[in-house]
């Protein structure tokens, strides 16, 4: 199905964190550009969030309320097991309901939609489309290595994963060994989240249930040619159409198209980051940034700052003010060398910034990272080297990936 037809509307639909907003909205003012016409749908609060809405041509938003529309503390969706299924359920029940309401609505009104693309998290979105005979494809935002991980856990190579120890474990279609440092972080034991799993299954059976499975992919094939193979010789079609950047950061062709319009987080107009990088020498900053929910304990952050100051490198650091009660609680408010950290004239320090700007600079010279997908993609974009300090889900198969990629060049 070709997009560029003035009558192609297409349905998009995400989880509601910046993480999957970003490329799914990357993805939809592509479409536009093709003269399609999307409908982007997200959560009320998400969408009173965002801090530069898009204002595309062809592209509009359409909300729903998730329960909490007045909004929740930050990282209340994801902090255990107990909140991520209970929001995880009443997500589906209220987007279903939506979903269902939107797609009838506009086939009512002559203007129906001709696809909806959803994203990881939300199978039961294609399981609407299907009912409603509406054709959908799934926009994977995460690493074709990641997806073929999964896929195998699931086809004979369950036990194998499961019970991997210090030996490490070849998958078909891999060009790389894994340990069980370099999985998912959804297979350890000590993994509190139960709902993650199933979903994937979910979205795997759902997928061997078309005639002809395809999924989008947000990454290059350079990168992953070997992982992006057909899996299991041709049973899903893996089509790569990334990485979804902001094209000013990419290949120029919009100059005007210099933010993704999924974040949530606002930039202080004070802190002047750009200028400060203009004032260095070229490749002389490590910037350091653990995306918008990886939070670090203190001590971890200690020795990150220490080494920063005995380094002597110039450096730019994102530090969100987003702690959990809990952690202030139990860490304390401030680092104990915060004073000399702002002191420095080598550093700065920030809430925030627009990463893709930051990464495209001159200045930087490395990037330490959490390693999720999105912030890989946008380094490997500028081709800022990465020191990769993983966190948890797909971001310690990202640092192997990252790792095995780089002693192949």
């Amino acid at each position: 199905m070709a997009a560029n037809h003035p009558n192609h509307r297409f349905l998009i639909i995400t989880y509601p964190i910046q993480g999957h907003i970003n490329p799914a909205l990357q993805f939809a003012k592509r479409l536009t550009t093709l003269g399609a016409r999307v409908t982007f749908v997200t959560t009320i609060y998400l969408h009173s969030r965002l801090v530069d809405k898009p204002t595309t041509p062809g592209l509009s938003f359409a909300t729903f309320s998730d329960g909490y529309d007045d909004g929740y503390e930050d990282g209340h969706i994801i902090k255990n097991d107990t909140n991520i299924l209970s929001y995880v359920s009443e997500l589906t029940r209220r987007g279903s309901t939506f979903l269902k309401n939107i797609i009838l609505s506009a086939k009512e009104e002559n203007h129906p939609f001709t696809c909806l693309t959803y994203t990881i998290i939300l199978p039961w979105a294609a399981t609407i489309a299907r009912e409603l005979h509406l054709p959908s494809v799934l926009l994977w935002i995460q690493a074709a290595t990641v997806f073929d991980i999964y896929y195998y856990y699931f086809h004979e190579h369950g036990d194998c994963i499961t019970n991997i120890s210090e030996n490490a474990i070849e998958l078909p279609g891999l060009p790389f060994s894994l340990k069980s440092c370099d999985l998912p972080s959804f297979f350890l034991a000590s993994n509190p989240y139960t709902f993650a799993l199933p979903s994937v299954k979910e979205h795997i059976q759902i997928l061997e249930e078309e005639t002809s499975p395809r999924i989008l992919l947000n990454t290059v094939e350079e990168f992953e040619y070997e992982a992006l193979r057909d899996v299991d010789v041709g049973k899903i079609k893996m089509i790569p159409i990334g990485p979804l950047i902001p094209s000013a950061f990419l290949d120029g062709k919009d100059p005007s198209d210099t933010s993704f319009g999924g974040d949530v987080i606002s930039v202080d107009s004070e802190d002047n980051y750009l200028k400060w990088l203009d004032s260095k020498d070229e490749m002389s900053v490590v910037y350091v940034s653990f995306g918008t929910l990886a939070v670090l304990s203190k001590r971890q952050m200690e020795e990150i700052a220490r080494a920063l100051l005995d380094s002597r490198f110039s450096f730019l650091w994102v530090i969100r003010n987003t702690k959990s009660h809990q952690q202030k609680e139990e860490d304390g408010d401030e680092l104990s060398c915060r004073e000399e950290l702002e002191r420095n004239v080598n550093g700065k320090i920030v809430k925030w910034c627009c990463q893709v700007e930051v990464l495209s600079h001159s200045s930087i010279g490395c990037f330490v990272t959490h390693c999720g997908w999105n912030s890989t993609l946008e380094s490997l974009g500028s081709g800022v080297p990465m020191v990769g300090f993983p966190q948890w889900t797909d971001q310690t198969t990202n640092a192997k990936l990252i790792e095995d990629v780089d002693s192949e060049s």
